[in-house]
């Protein structure tokens, strides 16, 4: 299904090639070019505040998107480039063979040629903020010649449309690479080509969103709690302001031109990873037929679509491409093979309308003009949680939801031969779990189920069809209930204490199982007197983590070893007590062997460290780090930090979790406190590198400048793009 041709020329040359033949590399700026680039940056005002966040101004909406992608460039130009080269399938073009059915993945879904033709057809104020998306970035490689790409020498305004949503892994990668490259991944002679193994979920935990009512709130404001887990430095932090009504202020992923999970002066969204069965895939019947392939459906004999796709790859000082004949049926691309079966999967592909949403979400005034905005329904991944200066809060389901018939298992593949499997149109917003207003004066969602977003006043799980959640209810879930249920009187402070309350629900039933067994064991038993100090311990311990507790060493070590030999749930209770000690004498000598003894505080283990601004982040025992309290979400901890020991550690170092917090209070001026992982940028030889990290650590949010005149006395450096 492929063909592969190495191209004996050295990485110069084939860069030129590249250039002659393609939209991605062009010459430096003509002349007349560089003279706009240069009048729309005199439209355009930065200011840095004293954490190197930057503040952007300009006359039009255009000017600010201009604005943001140049601040974004100079604050991580290689963490830009690196997810349109994801978002294109190119990532092969500069890591090599490895990426190469990565890519392959992203090319089944994202054609360039397609993208052209919609960026032609979009509505003129979209089409002026991708032109500006690209004019900002170009600008500032036309303005640091230093600043060398791996790949895309030029950016065009068509490539916004490739990377519509800013969450951390989108639907496509929802397909396997492993099982794409066993169905495409031989070539002529059969030989398998290497590819990596596929990384495991960043955070399977997800991300928090809380809304407080005005009746639950001190002062009767409305409170937003955003709360996004994802890998470290994942995105910036900014505000993006113009004279035609946008200002917005929070956290965009590196390359996109909106806010994805932030605030204006009037409303606030927060989006958590959904459950939601969006993603589809059909059992196709293929047999052969003449020099191609044909597939049943219904009574009919439908020509399978087959068609090239061709991967460049750098194969060490010169260039290579592989090249696929991938097949697709009316569903969408065939992406793997069961038991004789083709697998098509079908999924959202509306890249407009998603990146409208995007943008269009971060002016509106009100809870009516935001959920206008999810009629679009083009936010396929993400629930939202909303709150905004009228003190309405809310919350919105995953808002891609393809009607489908019940009588079908949707998270199983269906019969793709069969009719009444089609998708029906898409659920409307009033027909999806939502809540406006609960009686309970508070809502959140944890990346669980949406059963339990506002306690008695949830959604009722047999209102709606099955596949509107495909998720349970979680250690995280169970701790938001506990801090916000009978609460009132939130303030920011309260809040923030909320998203950083150390119990750890995980443990409320496995310790007592614990427990009860050692108490059943025999005396004469070995073990018993071997974990009796741990025992003890963990018999006093009120279930909540601190850097200088040894019972949540001790617990998180014994809960990692316990899940492995036993399980979770229901299987620790049931277990037989001398495996759940055993677990537990397993848990110490490994705390032993790695710090000297199992009585070792947690912040002595769990480490927050950044050396270098590599997008995989090195880690060494000997370098500088700090102490992080909270532990993984999967132990309950709402505040969440994914650590573990790498090659050559012993401590182990976060790269997930936590990663942009704030609070936010809406009244008649908006109010914010918030936190960025380590700094806002990714030179090591910046100030502001690594300066909140001691904050990101302890929950200590600093005030947020999102008024002009805030910025008085906290300003380090104002100018123009390019000046």
């Amino acid at each position: 299904m492929e063909q592969i041709a190495l191209m004996k020329l050295p990485v110069k040359h084939w860069v030129l090639l590249a250039a002659a033949s393609a939209a991605f590399a062009f010459p430096p700026a003509a002349a007349p070019e560089a003279a706009r680039w240069k009048r729309q940056a005199a439209n355009v005002t930065i200011v840095r505040d004293d954490w190197g966040i930057a503040h952007v101004y300009g006359k039009t909406d255009a000017d600010a998107v201009f604005g943001i992608l140049y601040t974004q460039a100079e604050d991580d130009f290689n963490r830009v480039e690196t997810n349109y080269l994801n978002a294109m399938g190119r990532l092969a073009e500069t890591e090599g063979p490895s990426k190469i059915y990565q890519d392959l993945r992203m090319k089944l879904f994202i054609d360039p040629a397609a993208l052209k033709s919609q960026y032609a057809a979009s509505p003129a104020w979209l089409k002026k903020l991708m032109d500006a998306f690209a004019d900002g970035l170009n600008y500032y490689l036309s303005k640091h010649p230093e600043v060398k790409p791996r790949v895309i020498q030029r950016f065009e305004p068509w490539m916004a449309l490739s990377f519509t949503e800013g969450s951390i892994g989108g639907d496509i990668e929802r397909v396997s690479i492993g099982q794409l490259q066993a169905f495409y991944g031989k070539d002529a002679d059969g030989v398998a080509f290497h590819q990596a193994p596929e990384a495991q979920p960043v955070e399977p935990g997800g991300s928090n969103g809380m809304a407080i009512a005005p009746s639950n709130t001190a002062a009767h404001h409305a409170l937003l709690l955003i709360n996004p887990h994802t890998s470290f430095f994942f995105r910036a932090e900014l505000q993006m302001a113009s004279q035609q009504g946008l200002n917005a202020y929070g956290a965009v992923t590196w390359g996109q031109f909106f806010i994805y999970q932030g605030f204006n002066q009037r409303t606030g969204w927060m989006h958590t990873s959904s459950g939601v069965d969006a993603v589809d895939e059909y059992l196709e019947t293929v047999q052969k037929k003449g020099d191609g392939y044909v597939y049943k459906y219904g009574t009919e004999e439908r020509p399978v679509a087959a068609s090239q796709i061709t991967v460049p790859y750098r194969a060490g000082d010169a260039m290579a491409e592989k090249k696929f004949t991938v097949y697709r049926t009316h569903h969408g691309p065939i992406v793997r093979e069961v038991n004789g079966k083709w697998v098509s999967v079908r999924l959202m592909q509306e890249p407009v309308k998603a990146l409208e949403q995007s943008y269009s979400r971060t002016k509106t005034k009100d809870y009516q003009g935001f959920r206008q905005t999810m009629e679009l329904k083009a936010n396929s991944s993400n629930n939202t949680i909303f709150a905004d200066a009228d003190g309405d809060i809310a919350y919105f389901h995953g808002n891609f939801i393809p009607k489908r018939d019940t009588r079908f298992d949707w998270t199983q593949p269906v019969d793709g031969s069969n009719p009444a499997t089609e998708w029906h149109g898409l659920h409307s917003v009033d027909e999806t779990p939502h809540l406006l207003n609960p009686k309970s004066g508070w809502l959140y969602n944890s990346n669980n189920w949406p059963w339990s977003a506002a306690g008695p006043s949830s959604p009722k799980r047999e209102d709606y069809p099955a596949y509107v959640e495909s998720g349970g209810e979680s250690a995280r879930g169970l701790h938001a209930v506990r801090v916000l249920e009978n609460k009132r009187d939130f303030t920011l402070d309260s809040l923030i204490a909320a998203a950083y309350d150390s119990y750890l629900t995980w443990f409320e039933k496995p310790i007592p199982a614990l427990l009860k067994a050692w108490d059943q064991t025999p005396d004469a038993n070995p073990l018993k007197a071997r974990v009796a100090a741990q025992i003890a311990l963990l018999r006093a311990w009120d279930l909540r983590w601190a850097v200088n507790s040894i019972a949540t060493s001790l617990a998180v070590f014994w809960g990692e070893d316990v899940r492995r030999r036993v399980g979770a749930g229901d299987a620790i209770a049931q277990a037989p007590a001398e495996r759940l000690l055993q677990s537990l004498d397993a848990a110490s000598v490994r705390l032993a062997a790695d710090f000297g003894s199992w009585q070792t505080p947690w912040g002595e283990i769990n480490r927050f460290q950044r050396l270098t601004g590599d997008i995989v982040q090195p880690f060494n025992d000997a370098g500088p780090s700090i102490p992080v309290g909270f532990t993984a979400a999967q132990w309950g901890s709402l505040a969440s930090f994914a650590a573990r020991a790498y090659p050559g550690t012993k401590q182990w170092f976060g790269t997930s979790g936590n990663s942009f917090v704030a609070v936010v209070e809406f009244g008649e001026r908006v109010r914010a406190r918030a936190v960025t992982a380590g700094g806002e940028s990714g030179n090591p030889a910046s100030p502001h590198f690594n300066d909140q990290a001691k904050r990101y650590s302890t929950g200590e949010l600093r005030e947020v400048y999102f008024y002009r005149e805030q910025l008085k006395g906290h300003t380090q450096r104002e100018y123009h793009p390019g000046n």
